[in-house]
């Protein structure tokens, strides 16, 4: 399901990245990358956008995820198209492209939740600075996003590809937006890999132990704050992507949903999403279609004939 050509177009594109991070850098005072006074993760730096939220409730209203709602969302990055739909175009045409694909998956007994699921920690080809080969955006980049996604009454969805580094530093630098109502997260393990190893010369993994740490730790931040349910993605593709995935737990406020992801043909995605339902069906269902490398990207008709319908549907 992750034929060496995709792969190839993926890793030139990380390397891009690597490139960029490295001349943001050198601008002083640039506010991108790691380099970048706004990269830190201060919760001055991170202040809301100027578009109105209530603070209680999701976007369009209530504070239950499933089964209300279903959340469709869009992947990417703005840094190259390559990786993902969300970042062809600007934020705000995205979001626009974004609820128009939303819109054949809402039911009068399930509304649709339109989501923006911004890589906001990129894996890179090249170490960078911190030498974790993971570029971090800025965030005032992450701030257009969140704008962007207020004005259609969307979710914010920040994904943490590590590269070498851990989950734990990324979240924790992310706080100021996860408390937010509107923000979500998402782990991306396929890009967390070990100290010598590479990512997209490697298909990486995380731990069912990591997954909870995150929940918990988001699930403080609802009760804390008296947010909404919070939904936290984890991407997975092959069986040992998560580590004891039996372990996996739900956490009050919290909505974690593996998302199966990978291309291929529809028998083999249809396959792999029963598979993987089957064996944490304690969590919520996602599933993730790929515009340029499905043999045939699935219609909303067909994705919404699965048995059980997923929770979450990601474009990429």
């Amino acid at each position: 399901m992750q034929p060496d050509l995709v792969r190839r177009r993926r890793l030139t594109a990380l390397a891009g990245v690597a490139l960029l991070a490295g001349l943001a850098g050198a601008v002083a005072g640039a506010g991108a990358g790691d380099g970048g006074r706004d990269a830190g993760g201060s919760a001055a730096g991170a202040k809301a956008t100027t578009v109105a939220v209530r603070p209680n409730h999701l976007p369009g209203g209530g504070r239950r995820l499933f089964p209300d709602r279903r959340v469709v969302a869009f992947y990417g990055n703005p840094r190259d198209d390559e990786l993902g739909a969300l970042g062809i175009g600007t934020p705000s045409r995205a979001a626009r492209r974004l609820v128009r694909q939303a819109m054949p998956y809402d039911r009068a007994s399930r509304r649709v939740l339109p989501a923006m699921e911004l890589i906001s920690t990129v894996a890179t080809a090249a170490p960078g600075r911190s030498g974790l080969y993971r570029d971090r955006m800025a965030f005032s980049t992450i701030r257009r996003y969140l704008k962007a996604a207020r004005r259609v009454e969307a979710l914010l969805i920040l994904d943490v590809q590590p590269g070498r580094g851990e989950f734990g530093p990324e979240i924790e630098r992310l706080e100021p937006f996860l408390r937010e109502p509107d923000v979500g997260l998402a782990l991306d393990a396929e890009w967390h890999v070990g100290p010598d190893q590479l990512p997209g010369k490697v298909i990486g993994s995380t731990d069912a132990d990591v997954v909870n740490s995150a929940a918990r730790f988001m699930a403080r931040l609802v009760r804390e704050r008296n947010l909404p349910d919070k939904l936290l993605l984890v991407h997975r593709f092959t069986d040992d992507m998560i580590a004891r995935p039996q372990r996996l737990q739900q956490f009050a406020g919290v909505r974690t949903v593996v998302n199966v992801d990978g291309f291929g043909s529809n028998s083999v995605k249809m396959a792999k999403y029963r598979s993987f339902v089957a064996g944490t069906p304690r969590m919520g269902r996602g599933f993730k279609l790929f515009y340029k490398e499905d043999v045939q990207t699935m219609t909303p008709r067909q994705v919404m004939a699965l048995t059980p319908r997923p929770d979450v549907v990601v474009y990429e």
